[in-house]
């Protein structure tokens, strides 16, 4: 197995463990607080605390770091890197402080007229309050995020990938000790509780934070980092990182706009709606965080590397071998679960009409998976150039576009429409990012032998998962649900077989 699917393997198991994790977490809060307007509250206040992560350090800064400190190891030194690495962090830590400081004073308006106008004035109070507490968890993750593209770019993931883990056991911690009103029953014991009901969430969210950023720091002990109390805006490679990182804050502001708008939208229609998106988006990032950000992770060093020694027919074949592993294994994920998924959110204890409202929001966004999926690789393709140009472009398309159909299409569907819209706009984008690779490195996505063998056995599989659904085996519902995806996985394995050796070689 090439040191790729290695990290790969690493990455994908640990970020499965988190899923497994994230999923008994929401299954608790589901059945604590079911679509509540509290639960509603929670969610939307998340929304502008996880922009300002993703546009300083979490989805721009770390993106556009990776390429340049990759470029430092390989043309300099390890010390080089981490002294630009120190620069970095300060700068971040300094505006990720500042930003906060004046989201919290803004709080208010912000949510009254950005975040959820369709909520009750209570509402929308409980969401500011929230959303005030949340901004601490943002400044430790910024510094988080920080961490983990150093590490990726020394080639190391598994300290990264055990991190999210870390973060749900905080929130475990407070769902099930902070949050309810009464112990949890283990056995003979009781566990304590502290009734504090959704602030229990709020503030386990910032134990998970700090243990996010704990568990990483052996690995900066490990590589010999050296802190440079320094930041220096004139240094050439602090320069280029904020170069690429502008039209990559522009880029991740578009992208987190698409959840803010999506809470706009939903906030207007039936209470429980905003909770239902964000299950049905949980529910989609399963496979899609499996398969395609594991892959995409993985992947950035490695075509950075490339690209810092002009190997270009290599770029193109890891970019290809990419592609054809992608599509083989997410076009049948995306038919087993959209198929196979009500048993498995029957877990959440809804009612029925609760969970009809989650099924279809998690079938609207499992059109999306092969377009999100795709869009994670080819993205940082670009980025691994350090053009960050074409991304920002494109982001912006999908952002307009969803925008003009999540207002058709929920006011028509609802809740499944807006995951729709969401699902169409990201295929659009995979489809004009992959475009214009194949333009420069020709033969980028030809994919025809994976895909003749892909689509049958993805319809294939989905046909034996509906059919086993409706025979009435003596056995419970959710059993039925997790065996007819588990064979139907199974159906698809010989038919995968040469993408799945081809990860193996990368």
């Amino acid at each position: 197995m090439s040191r790729f699917a290695r990290s790969t393997l690493i990455v994908a198991v640990f970020f499965g463990l988190e899923k497994v994790l994230g999923f008994v977490r929401q299954v608790i809060i589901a059945r604590q607080f079911g679509l509540s307007p509290e639960l509603d509250a929670f969610n939307a206040a998340n929304n502008l605390p996880d922009l300002l992560f993703a546009l300083i350090s979490g989805g721009a800064l770390a993106i556009a770091f990776i390429p340049v400190m990759t470029e430092t190891l390989q043309k300099q030194d390890r010390q080089a890197a981490w002294d630009l690495f120190s620069r970095i962090a300060n700068l971040v830590f300094l505006v990720t402080t500042g930003v906060g400081i004046v989201m919290i004073a803004l709080a208010g308006p912000l949510v009254s007229h950005v975040i959820t106008p369709g909520f009750s004035a209570g509402q929308q109070q409980l969401v500011a309050n929230i959303m005030r507490l949340d901004l601490i968890a943002t400044i430790l993750f910024s510094l988080s995020g920080l961490v983990i593209a150093g590490l990726q770019a020394n080639q190391h993931f598994l300290l990264p990938a055990i991190a999210p883990s870390m973060y749900d056991l905080g929130m475990l911690f407070g769902v099930i000790i902070l949050a309810p009103e009464a112990g949890y029953q283990l056995g003979p014991l009781t566990l304590p509780s502290f009734n504090l009901g959704i602030y229990g969430l709020v503030y386990g969210s910032i134990i998970g934070a700090a243990l996010f950023l704990l568990v990483q720091l052996p690995g900066l002990v490990r590589y010999k980092f050296r802190w440079t109390p320094r930041i220096d805006l004139h240094h050439p490679g602090v320069r280029k990182v904020l170069v690429l990182m502008g039209p990559r804050v522009l880029t991740v502001l578009f992208i987190q706009l698409i959840f803010i708008a999506t809470d706009n939208i939903a906030s207007w229609l039936a209470p429980g709606a905003v909770s239902a998106l964000t299950y049905g988006w949980l529910f989609m990032q399963v496979p899609e965080t499996l398969i395609g950000t594991a892959i995409g992770t993985v992947l950035l060093p490695t075509i950075s590397e490339q690209v810092a020694h002009e190997q270009k027919e290599l770029f193109r074949q890891s970019l290809n071998r990419a592609m054809r592993v992608i599509l083989a294994l997410t076009l049948p994920a995306a038919v087993l679960v959209a198929v196979g998924l009500r048993p498995i959110v029957g877990i959440l204890g809804f009612d029925a009409a609760g969970t009809d409202l989650v099924v279809w929001a998690a079938r609207g966004y499992m059109v999306g998976l092969i377009g999100q999926s795709l869009v994670e690789v080819a993205s940082r393709a670009f980025y691994a150039q350090q053009n960050a140009l074409v991304p920002l472009a494109t982001s912006l398309f999908t952002t307009l576009t969803f925008v003009v159909l999540a207002i058709g299409l929920g006011s028509a569907l609802g809740a499944g429409g807006i995951a729709l819209a969401n699902s169409l706009a990201y295929s659009g984008e995979a489809i004009l990012l992959w475009y214009l690779l194949n333009r420069r490195f020709s033969g980028v996505v030809e994919t025809r032998s994976t895909l003749v063998r892909a689509i049958p056995v993805a319809l294939s599989c989905g046909l034996l998962a509906f059919g086993l659904l409706r025979v009435p085996l003596p056995v419970s519902d959710i059993f039925l649900g997790v065996l007819s995806l588990g064979l139907g996985g199974l159906l698809a394995v010989p038919f995968v077989l040469p993408e799945i050796r081809l990860l193996v070689k990368m």
